[in-house]
């Protein structure tokens, strides 16, 4: 992979349309993420969690499904992200969802462990706290029993430095042996949201494996081609990746890790995983 020079600072991501990524990509339930929900729900059914669960989303964005994934499992969810207009539409949606998301909610009652949430609705405004914040800087009070990571490590910077920290900082906000799912796009070149363009590091099958296996373990990775639902999602990708699996108990980050003041004037402030690994717990 190359390193690239913009860096998630560097973006305004106020900026971030809300309303227009949802209509392009949340507003129907397409083959692709149907499949991927499917993937990430009968994996988190394999779990038995203890009831004082707590579970984090970490660039919720304008996508549900994730933190709806969680609901069986988890007292409390997390769903963290950065720019206002997101956090505003988060902030909507946990009062009381749109019925768009209801096919999604469907999908998940495909597997019987999800039946026992006989009110999503009131699950969701019960169960989640929408947080604005930054995946490099935020700093929860406790690791998370389960987790998930829906196209963010890539689409936010074109550093590939930075690509490799947000997962290490999304795995390392992880209790050891906890379940996740993390999602990304394949060699991305960037996105368009109404007239403004955001960055993405274009990373594959591989680079994906290689940059979660240094903290995780029991990976299982899906994969979705560009079109393979119909149409595309959007020009300039070449797939969705879908990676599922355990934080690895030796490889947790400590506290120390979740410090992150890091300097974006100095590329050796931020390090990638594949070159350092996380801080052993304390």
């Amino acid at each position: 992979m190359v390193n690239w020079t913009r860096r998630n600072c560097d973006v305004n991501w106020d900026e971030f349309d809300a309303g227009r990524y949802l209509d392009h990509n949340y507003r129907t339930l397409r083959g692709d993420d149907h499949r991927f929900i499917e993937a990430m729900r009968d994996f988190f059914a394999d779990f038995e969690l203890p009831p004082s669960a707590i579970g984090v989303d970490l660039g919720s964005g304008t996508n549900l499904y994730p933190a709806l994934a969680m609901l069986p499992f988890v007292q409390r969810v997390t769903l963290l992200d950065r720019g206002s207009q997101n956090v505003r539409y988060l902030e909507e949606q946990v009062a009381s969802y749109d019925p768009s998301w209801d096919p999604f909610w469907k999908v998940l009652l495909g597997n019987p462990r999800y039946a026992v949430v006989t009110d999503p609705r009131a699950a969701l405004r019960k169960t989640a706290d929408v947080v604005q914040g930054d995946i490099f800087s935020f700093r929860p009070h406790d690791r998370y029993d389960m987790g998930t990571m829906f196209f963010v490590a890539e689409s936010i910077s074109n550093s590939a430095a930075e690509f490799e920290t947000a997962v290490a900082r999304f795995l390392g906000a992880l209790k050891p042996g906890a379940p996740f799912a993390a999602a990304f796009m394949e060699n991305s070149k960037g996105y368009d949201v109404g007239d403004t363009h955001f960055p993405a590091v274009r990373i594959g099958q591989e680079d994906v494996r290689q940059v979660l296996s240094v903290a995780a373990e029991g990976l299982t990775v899906h994969y979705e081609p560009a079109g393979s639902s119909g149409d595309a999602l959007r020009a300039g990708y070449d797939g969705m990746i879908l990676a599922v699996g355990r934080a690895k108990p030796e490889l947790s980050m400590s506290s120390e890790a979740w410090s992150c003041a890091l300097d974006y004037s100095d590329p050796s402030s931020v390090r990638p995983i594949s070159k350092r690994s996380p801080s052993l717990p304390k």
